[in-house]
């Protein structure tokens, strides 16, 4: 990894250490609560329910089980599915599903491989979580919460279950969060709710952890400055997509359309390729359709996740923007851009160590002790590639590269995987937690990505508008 950039990339994503090498940025080690015991957070003061009509799912075609829905103490909602008496492996599978919006109702899903655990033998459980927004410290204490509950619920509806044997969790987008804090070594110390996983899949998972948030306060800023409209302040509170997206593009990106980027918005293009992980298939594509907008979307907020903390986490000091796509050198243009953008520091004590369980924004440094498989697509601009790369440093910083096994999807989309690519992702993790068999992965690193014929190895199926992948 010779370009500078990446390596600044990293030190924003590194800003404290925890043991050894690279831990999650904005995190105070120095003091429990570091101050914020009578600050109330936004989110503190937010209202949600769950429907329970909504609650009940239909049977599976050709297999029994048994199906109970119900709300937790804490106001979650959930699912839990059971191979019918004999046919349940002692296995239990949570699943942790991704971002609801700001929406006041709460709501589960069903994980994409129910048929697939049901049929062979695997229980699952999915939890509402009691709260919406980025609130990952309620995916992870609700979600072992449940966990916990399991053999209780089946009680209560008639069913006398042992513990399970082995718990798996896995999870989607901030649900990969939610599963890569799970298994992580600060979670297994301090979760009010803990429990031991045996083994993990995170798919287009925000596993780089609060890396996200720089990322987005990065891109957004980039954007206004490309477009020579700020940013001035922080929060941007005259932040226009309209007006900015006039500037950048000739035909504006969309869900099944791709964009055409006007000279200065190729220039945001150079910048967010190395900003998510760069050069390297499918991100051009990304980069110039509909999560472009979502992306956006978050243009004008200010540093505390939308109310989940409350003081600033992102920043972008010390970071050197690529404007001009050679990572090598900067011309004065560049140069001037990187001088003229608008500086905000990131607040070191805005996700502290907790008192009362997990952080407001639980860490992912890349210490945990069980198999992880990670599932990523290229072109994913929401959750961006970038975070597998951090997630590698983080794990080979702690000594346990040799627990991280990562695949690179050749999708353009945000979480967009067929069942094939979902499947051998876990079945392989399955085998090697219990056979020892630790499956084929990707390199991740920028040098690797940057071929042509990345991310063909475990891509099953070709993308509309991506190139094919050569016949084997």
């Amino acid at each position: 990894m010779n370009d500078l950039r990446w390596t600044q990339v990293l030190a924003l994503a590194c800003a404290s250490v925890l043991v050894v090498g690279c831990s999650d940025s904005g995190d105070s080690d120095d003091d429990v609560d570091a101050g914020n015991a009578q600050l109330t957070r936004v989110q503190d003061t937010r209202q949600f329910s769950v429907d329970r009509d909504k609650l009940a799912f239909g049977a599976l075609n050709g297999v029994e089980s048994d199906r109970w829905t119900g709300v937790m103490a804490n106001g979650a909602g959930y699912r839990v599915e059971v191979p019918a008496s004999g046919n349940w492996n002692g296995m239990l599978v949570m699943y942790a599903h991704g971002y609801r919006g700001e929406e006041g109702e709460l709501s589960v899903s069903n994980p994409a491989l129910r048929d697939y655990y049901i049929r062979n033998g695997y229980a699952w459980a999915a939890s509402s979580y009691s709260k919406n927004y980025y609130d990952v410290r309620a995916g992870v204490e609700d979600t072992n919460a449940l966990a916990n509950a399991f053999v209780d619920i089946a009680a209560e509806n008639g069913r006398t279950l042992m513990a399970p044997t082995k718990i798996y969790i896995t999870g989607d987008s901030m649900g990969g969060h939610v599963t890569a804090a799970a298994i992580e070594q600060e979670t297994q110390l301090e979760a009010a709710n803990k429990v031991r996983y045996a083994g993990a899949v995170a798919r287009c998972g925000v596993v780089g952890g609060t890396y996200e948030f720089d990322y987005l306060l990065n891109f957004t800023f980039a954007a206004q400055h490309a477009a020579d409209m700020g940013p001035t302040r922080y929060p941007a509170t005259d932040f226009n997509q309209t007006e900015i997206d006039a500037v950048l593009w000739s035909t504006e990106p969309g869900f099944g359309q791709q964009g055409v980027p006007t000279a200065a918005g190729e220039k945001l293009e150079n910048i967010v390729r190395t900003l998510s992980g760069g050069d390297r298939p499918v991100f051009q594509q990304g980069f110039r359709g509909g999560y472009y907008d979502v992306v956006m979307g978050t243009g004008g907020r200010d540093g505390t996740v939308n109310g989940i903390l409350a003081r600033d986490l992102s920043g972008n000091i010390g970071y050197e923007y690529d404007y001009d796509g050679d990572p090598e050198s900067s011309t004065a243009e560049e140069t001037q851009f990187n001088e003229s953008i608008l500086r905000v520091a990131a607040d070191p004590n805005a996700n502290p160590a907790r008192s009362d369980g997990v952080r407001w924004i639980p860490r992912v440094n890349g210490q945990f002790s069980v198999p992880m498989v990670t599932l990523h697509g290229l072109g994913d601009l929401y959750v961006p590639f970038v975070h597998e790369q951090i997630y590698r440093e983080r794990a080979r910083d702690n000594g346990n590269d040799d627990l991280l096994v990562q695949r690179a999807v050749r999708a353009p989309g945000h979480c967009d995987f067929t069942q094939e690519e979902r499947l051998a992702a876990f079945e392989d993790m399955i085998n090697w937690e219990q056979n020892s068999v630790k499956p084929a992965g990707d390199d991740v690193s920028r040098t690797a990505v940057a071929d042509a014929d990345y991310g063909c190895q475990f891509t099953t199926a070709d993308r509309q508008g991506i190139a094919a992948c050569p016949a084997p």
